[in-house]
């Protein structure tokens, strides 16, 4: 275990600005941790003495860093157009500009799908009561329609609670191909939006992928190996997946997809995480999409991309995302 190359790369990463809960969350410093039960007991000490080192290394320099930056603020001018000029404060250089993690994560979401033959569409982020409820089979006055915490406006309209507001519209749009290519495959992905508190892991305006595939011969385990493929290529590893029953309108069956956790994230052996919802497309859904269920079939997934983010790149306060903190943006650079 090479601890002094490790304390290099972090230390490198806090000096360009990141901040000390992301590094201390890191997957490489956890990782390591995670390995010290693999060395020989000899080597075990020392190796996690090091580490410990490291961390309170990295808590140090992250208080010095704060106590500096309240010692040495100087007073903004809140008359100046974003710069102090005479300071310099925020450092914004309007030449230059980098893509939100989400949406980089999103073109490589996108990007995996169109290998394995999905096309991409784009959710909409202002939709009706039909597309959000009644084509995905919830009945009226059902009480999963109050359970999305669903905004509305005062003219009835709904801003998506999920993506799957586009799968009637997909299937629609695309069910010529069913007799031409013999198969519908997209994904839809966008922003979402529900009525509820927000806190590290829950914020009320956050991004989803939605997936849809029809064929007749369609089924679960097509559907298991087309997002067992999906992360395998996001996390660029080997992955053991499972699934356990769960309830949706819009399938039947409905299942919840686990991954074993990436060594990415420090998993080992035995750690699952539970990463989307997916099952076969209830036939009602394929009516109301006019196709004829008795001759196909389909499955269809859904799953926060934020969520994807926070575990891939150690973030731990989902409200970053939506936050514009030039500081933590900085960090994607």
């Amino acid at each position: 275990m090479d601890v002094m190359k490790l304390r290099k790369e972090l230390l490198a990463e806090l000096g360009k600005g990141r901040e000390v809960s992301a590094v201390l969350k890191d997957g490489r410093l956890k990782g390591a941790y995670a390995a010290l039960r693999e060395l020989p007991a000899e080597e075990r000490g020392q190796a996690g003495q090091k580490l410990n080192e490291l961390r309170k290394e990295i808590e140090r320099m992250g208080k010095k860093a704060e106590k500096d930056l309240d010692e040495d603020l100087p007073e903004i001018d809140k008359t100046a157009p974003f710069v102090n000029k005479e300071q310099e404060l925020f450092e914004l250089n309007y030449r230059e500009g980098t893509k939100h993690p989400l949406t980089t994560e999103i073109d490589r979401i996108r990007e995996i799908y169109a290998r394995m033959g999905f096309q991409a569409v784009e959710s909409r982020q202002i939709d009706d009561e039909f597309h959000m409820f009644d084509s995905l089979n919830f009945a009226k006055g059902h009480p999963a329609r109050d359970n999305f915490d669903t905004f509305r406006t005062a003219e009835g309209f709904v801003p998506p609670a999920h993506t799957s507001v586009m799968q009637n519209r997909i299937l629609r749009a695309n069910k010529h191909k069913l007799e031409k290519e013999g198969q519908i495959a997209a994904i839809s992905y966008g922003r979402c939006f529900r009525n509820e508190d927000t806190d590290a892991t829950h914020e009320h305006t956050f991004y989803q992928c939605e997936g849809v595939y029809v064929a007749k011969d369609a089924n679960l385990g097509q559907m298991i190996a087309v997002l067992r493929e999906f992360f395998v290529a996001y996390y660029e590893q080997e992955l053991k997946v499972k699934t356990q029953p769960a309830y949706f309108p819009f399938t039947e069956p409905s299942l919840e997809f686990l991954i074993e956790k990436p060594k990415l994230l420090g998993g080992k052996g035995g750690e699952w995480l539970e990463m989307l919802g997916c099952g076969m497309i209830h036939p009602n859904v394929l009516k109301m999409g006019g196709i004829d269920p008795s001759q196909y079939k389909g499955f269809a997934w859904g799953g926060g991309v934020d969520r994807l983010i926070m575990l891939r790149y150690g973030i731990d306060d989902i409200r970053y995302l939506e936050s514009g903190k030039l500081r933590f943006l900085k960090e994607f650079r």
